[in-house]
């Protein structure tokens, strides 16, 4: 297995003029999330079947060829499980690669869970067993070692013999356009970013709260999204969850409080008075302004008849299929269908996943049926 490894900006430019030149490409990247908001690339593998480079984007510092090719529309980008890499070429590039075609969702049409592992699916059809000793190390550490490059050019290597076999697989069966509309699926949701006016909605127990203190969670869980962003530090490191939560359900306004219910000391020394100023502002928020209750899906009357019966009857379709039922239709999945019958009084421009495409095609009529308007004892 023999790479190149691309450490100056005349290298870059000519493997990404000979790769926008091939139909194919395998990527990979390596990166770093730890204490970060944003993944801190490392290294990025790209291999064609003849050219295995791997692209060191610390050394280089203009990427801008390598953002164009992935950005060619004449060039299909192979991945396998990329949705962390999604997220981080959507970061750094500011665009995602296009077309892209995943592997892990590939071997999920061949009736493989929705999170097959690489090397498990490169032995089973590759006959090979890879060493993923190096997964855990840090990427960017420099100079990288010989053993961290040899990793690292192995995820593409197998990549291509590991597509190549899927796709002979797959083109006995039905699924090549489904496979391209989910990729498609996957890339459209990584662009659709939640606003910050709504993550409050994923804090646990924020269904516990009322109305007003909602005002206040979603103030402070706001404010904290904006400040991870601004200086690219994980959420939970600037103000743990459940500090958020409980600065709202128990009114909490001052350091003493904070200290009494627990609040890490650096919470305290960088954000107390941040804290307790966003949450006395939001208490003065009127109560036609506040959200409004959340409701889970789970309390209403019902619910629990329904979410069996078109689990059961997923489970069906798997077994005709020969598809895993979560690939299918997932626990959120299902959920989301049974609101847009119940909430959103089926709006066609808030059609779920299982209401469109493929999902649809296969069984959506079918579960439709099972669910009725409205939520019933």
């Amino acid at each position: 297995m023999n790479y190149q490894l691309i450490t100056s900006s005349q290298q870059l430019v000519a493997i990404c003029t000979r790769l926008r030149q091939q139909a194919t490409v395998m990527v990979d990247t390596e990166f770093v999330r730890t204490r970060t908001f944003y993944a801190q690339l490392g290294l990025v593998q790209l291999y064609d079947g003849e050219c295995l480079a791997l692209v060191d984007p610390i050394a280089i510092d203009d990427l801008s060829p390598l953002w164009a090719l992935m950005a060619d529309v004449s060039v299909t980008k192979v991945l396998h499980a990329s949705s962390e890499d999604l997220e981080v070429f959507l970061h750094h590039a500011g665009a995602l690669p296009t077309p892209m075609i995943d592997t892990q969702i590939m071997a999920a049409f061949l009736g493989h869970g929705v999170s097959e592992g690489f090397a498990s699916l490169v032995e089973r059809y590759v006959g090979v067993a890879l060493d993923k000793g190096e997964s855990r190390t840090d990427w960017c550490a420099r100079p990288l070692t010989d053993k961290q490059k040899h990793y690292a050019a192995a995820d593409v290597y197998y990549l291509m013999p590991l597509y190549q076999a899927l796709s002979d697989a797959l083109a006995q069966t039905p699924w090549q356009e489904a496979i391209v509309e989910e990729c498609a699926l996957l890339c459209l949701k990584k662009q659709q970013p939640k606003a910050d006016d709504a993550v409050y909605r994923e804090i646990k127990y924020a269904w516990q709260l009322n109305p007003q203190q909602l005002a206040v969670l979603q103030a402070l869980a706001k404010w904290r999204a904006k400040e991870a962003r601004r200086r690219d530090m994980a959420l939970n490191f600037i103000v743990k969850e459940q500090h958020l939560w409980k600065m709202a359900r128990y009114d909490i306004r001052t350091v003493e409080q904070m200290q009494e219910h627990g609040f890490d000391r650096f919470e305290i020394r960088y954000h107390a008075q941040t804290l307790i100023k966003i949450a006395k502002q939001a208490d003065k928020v009127t109560a036609d302004k506040c959200p409004p209750a959340l409701t889970r899906l789970v309390d209403e009357p019902g619910y629990k008849a329904v979410i069996k019966a078109i689990k059961e009857k997923v489970q069906e379709a798997a077994d005709n299929a020969g598809l895993a039922p979560e690939f299918i239709g997932s626990k959120k999945q299902l959920n989301q269908l049974i609101t847009w019958v119940w909430r959103d009084d089926c709006q066609e421009e808030k059609r779920p996943e299982l209401a469109k495409g493929w999902r649809y095609t296969l069984i959506g009529d079918a579960l439709l049926a099972a669910i009725p308007k409205k939520p019933t004892a």
